[in-house]
């Protein structure tokens, strides 16, 4: 399937500025001022409505574990850049072909397979670093400048075709969409699909200091590129014509690249003060005073974990997810993340009993582990032992009341039992998340079941809005609040929460009833 590494490429060739109107295969204007330099919110609302509607077509991987790794990793190396002070929003996708890209507002995707294709995390943050050095240099915004205003309607229409390919489904919609990005390169002179050479190379220097400020082996980026030129030239020696990895279409690997990269990366880990602490001249500070030359904390510990869960979330099923590992363990002995996948992969199966003794053993070597706990609660909850897996959940709660990955995992479990005081606890634990996590789909449709169970109407719907909003059917997201706002039962503050939402959310609908662009549920 090339689905997603075409519909990337297309948002990298309009550079993420307009969102993909999936439900009619038609995309919003991006106004008459399209040549001019677009304000700072206006980056945002394009970059945030790509998610939503990336959401919308089910390609992104929703996983509170794996988000809450890419975003600390990201985050981390986000901190020691040279615009720390922007806002990121990192996300990752199912497709297990090797790419990532950036597109405005600081939103960052990577592919399911690029983890997978890695050794060790400085790895995945090299890729990272190359890409937040893309939107630090303003390589993005600058790529929208050089777009005439005559090409960027040829070039939605584009996005939108391949999306009407898609919808079609077969091989033939893949040659339709095939054809659609060679026109496109045509028309963008390929500058809008590739990064200038100068551009490539100042994000690989640029996220080298990233690396090396954040405590990340600066070797890594350098490793992966050689990894995946090593991965095409096996590919295009094969007789089973498999493709090259798209990351090299968008940013083009050659021998000179990865010579400079562990060059300029030796260099890096030959200063005296790399990794540790430099000197200072400030006459404020005493004489002699060495100071931390970093920002970051170095690796997360979690990238083993965090590439065999993906390598089960990625799986076109949990069966074959299931095969993978059997092929792995004829080889060797698994070690323990790949115990804990193969344990992740019975439990999606429904086959908790299977994944118990596997994750007890993880849970019992590795007892500070996070993870392998979550996994072990959900399975004993999964096997009726209901009184461990809510010990084991408060226990995790407790020291970390405020981790969405804890909470919304608990939540879950709590919600599957389908009564009102699981519903009520739920909400407990989630409400004090709900000023920071208030654009995450995820979190709005965990709150929404939980206060239907709890018997609170009013913020299940809420929630439900919300949560169609963020994942790119805003239309749906006005209906349902639209016929909230009808209920009897509402009080002053509900019915200001719900009035001021519909005002915020009816523009945006208003634009693409404008253009022909409707939500076809609703439409039926």
């Amino acid at each position: 399937m090339r689905r997603i590494s075409l519909l990337t490429a297309a948002l990298v060739a309009v550079v993420g500025v307009a969102p993909v109107a999936a439900q009619q295969g038609r995309l919003p204007d991006i106004g008459s001022s399209a040549g001019e330099l677009i304000t700072p919110a206006q980056e945002s609302y394009y970059g945030a409505m790509t998610l939503a509607q990336l959401r919308h077509m089910d390609y992104v991987l929703e996983d509170p574990l794996i988000d809450s790794w890419l975003d600390t990793l990201g985050h981390r190396l986000a901190g020691a850049s040279d615009d720390n002070k922007r806002t990121y929003t990192f996300f990752m996708l199912r497709e297990r072909q090797i790419n990532a890209f950036a597109t405005l507002g600081g939103y960052v995707g990577v592919n399911s397979g690029l983890v997978l294709a890695a050794d060790r995390e400085d790895e995945v943050a090299g890729v990272l670093a190359h890409e937040i050095s893309h939107i630090t240099q303003q390589h993005v915004l600058r790529a929208v400048e050089r777009q005439k205003q005559d090409q960027l309607p040829t070039l939605l229409a584009m996005l939108g075709a391949i999306v009407v390919a898609q919808q079609a489904h077969g091989n033939s919609s893949d040659d339709a969409a095939q054809a659609a990005m060679v026109a496109a390169m045509g028309l963008a002179e390929q500058r809008a699909i590739n990064y200038t050479r100068a551009s490539e190379a100042e994000a690989d220097r640029v996220g080298m200091q990233v690396l090396a400020r954040s405590h990340f082996d600066p070797r890594g980026m350098a490793d992966f590129f050689e990894k995946l030129q090593t991965r095409s030239r096996t590919n295009e020696a094969s007789a089973y014509g498999d493709e090259s990895p798209d990351y090299l279409r968008s940013h083009p690997v050659t021998l000179s690249r990865i010579t400079e990269a562990k060059d300029r990366a030796e260099r890096l880990r030959e200063q005296p003060n790399y990794g540790a602490t430099f000197a200072t001249d400030n006459p404020l500070l005493p004489g002699g005073l060495r100071v931390d030359a970093s920002t970051g904390t170095g690796p997360t510990g979690l990238f083993d974990y965090a590439r065999e869960r993906l390598r089960v979330m990625s799986a076109p099923t949990p069966a074959e997810a299931i095969h993978e590992y059997d092929g792995l363990r004829h080889a060797r002995a698994l070690n323990a993340p790949e115990q804990y996948g193969l344990a992740v992969a019975y439990l999606q199966a429904g086959q908790p009993k299977t994944a118990l003794p596997l994750l007890t053993t993880v849970a019992n070597q590795r007892p500070a582990d996070v993870w392998p706990q979550l996994a072990l609660a959900e399975a004993e909850a999964a096997t009726g032992d209901g009184t461990s897996a809510d010990a084991r959940f408060e226990a995790l709660v407790k020291k970390a009341p405020t981790s969405r990955a804890i909470v919304l995992t608990y939540a879950k479990v709590l919600a599957e039992r389908g009564n009102a005081a699981a519903g009520k606890r739920a909400q407990a634990i989630l409400r004090p998340l709900m000023a920071t996590l208030s654009d995450d789909p995820l979190f709005q449709r965990t709150f929404a079941r939980a206060s239907e169970l709890a018997g609170d109407p009013v913020r299940a719907g809420e929630a439900h809005a919300e949560a169609a909003y963020l994942s790119g059917r805003p239309e749906l997201a006005l209906a349902q609040l639209n016929n909230l706002k009808k209920r009897g039962d509402l009080d002053y503050y509900a019915r200001s929460r719900i009035d001021a939402r519909i005002a915020e959310i009816t523009p945006t609908v208003l634009e693409l009833k404008r253009q022909g662009i409707r939500d076809e549920d609703l439409k039926r």
